[in-house]
């Protein structure tokens, strides 16, 4: 493959015929997230609770993975429906009750995903949308980074003004050898999810930065088979970069740690006279205090940024 931008080679990586998500194993088969095993069962009630606050019985999981949240949140609430929304075809262990939808992966959601009525997540999907990836040349010239089937890069031409004028606005820089990840494609990405609600709140959740804590060398990496590796775009692993989330555009944005805790999740230890009285419950108790102190670990999960955005009908 010839140097191409990061952006082009990043897509057919993760979304091409043979990319990354549509491989048998899916994601989970590479990395863990908060959406997975015990702590997708916290999650879920996160979730949940915040449906209820929203007034809204249905909850949209988009870029769901293969349902793994979803599960966790039929068995809680079955009172509740589900879609969830992916590349793939319908998970076959998928509960029944749960609508599906295909999307064309990216950015880019399904026609049928309009109208909606709901609490719509889209938990690790922006920064797994493609953007352009750019350097600042030793002339103080923005360009972007092209990259080989072997992940060697090089520098390309200058950004586009559309680019330019997102990185002048959100990640200035000049300085020769700092990157900048252009958070241009997300923000459109967010805004049409954002365009399709009428009622309900629309969350992004995801590890993110803003403008005061920008990266100089950017955040671009990949996983594989748990484990950090290169960057190279050749469909066998995750690649992933974080989000500027003050750029989105969005009501709020919190901190997981944040959110948990305005909800009453905190990982206060039982008390341990609860051993002897209620052994099976002081144990269940304990494994949520910690499942609970993963999620709000200020530098793990829990800083991660929750943006969302609520929406009443006929405005989104």
């Amino acid at each position: 493959m010839s140097p191409r931008p990061w952006r082009d080679a990043w897509w057919d990586a993760l979304y091409g015929p043979n990319g990354f998500y549509r491989r048998a194993e899916g994601p989970a088969g590479h990395f863990t997230t908060s959406a997975h095993g015990g702590l997708g069962a916290v999650l879920a009630e996160v979730v949940a609770s915040l449906a209820d606050q929203a007034g809204v019985c249905r909850v949209v999981d988009l870029a769901c993975g293969r349902g793994e949240l979803l599960t966790h949140l039929h068995d809680k609430r079955p009172d509740l429906e589900f879609v969830g929304v992916d590349i793939v075809e319908r998970p076959v262990d998928l509960p029944r009750r749960v609508e599906w939808l295909r999307s064309p992966g990216g950015g880019e959601l399904p026609d049928d995903l309009r109208e909606i009525d709901a609490l719509v997540l889209a938990h690790e999907w922006l920064d797994v949308v493609p953007c352009t990836i750019a350097e600042v040349d030793h002339d103080g010239v923005l360009r972007g980074v092209l990259v080989n089937a072997a992940g060697a890069e090089s520098l390309g031409d200058e950004v586009s003004t559309a680019d330019r004028d997102w990185a002048d606005t959100w990640w200035p820089t000049a300085k020769p050898g700092n990157r900048v990840e252009v958070g241009l494609s997300r923000d459109i990405a967010f805004a049409d999810l954002l365009s399709r609600s009428r009622t309900g709140v629309t969350i992004a959740v995801d590890y993110g930065h803003t403008k005061a804590t920008r990266p100089t060398q950017g955040t671009l990496t990949a996983y594989r088979e748990g484990t950090l590796t290169d960057a190279i775009p050749d469909g066998q692993r995750d690649l992933t970069a974080h989000v500027a989330t003050d750029s989105l555009g969005a009501d709020e944005v919190v901190t997981q740690r944040e959110l948990f805790h305005r909800l009453g999740l905190t990982a206060a230890t039982p008390e341990h006279a609860g051993a002897t009285a209620d052994p099976l419950g002081y144990v269940h108790a304990l494994g949520r205090a910690s499942t609970i102190a993963a999620l709000t670990d200020p530098h793990g999960l829990g800083g991660f940024h929750w943006a969302m955005t609520r929406h009443t009908r006929g405005h989104a």
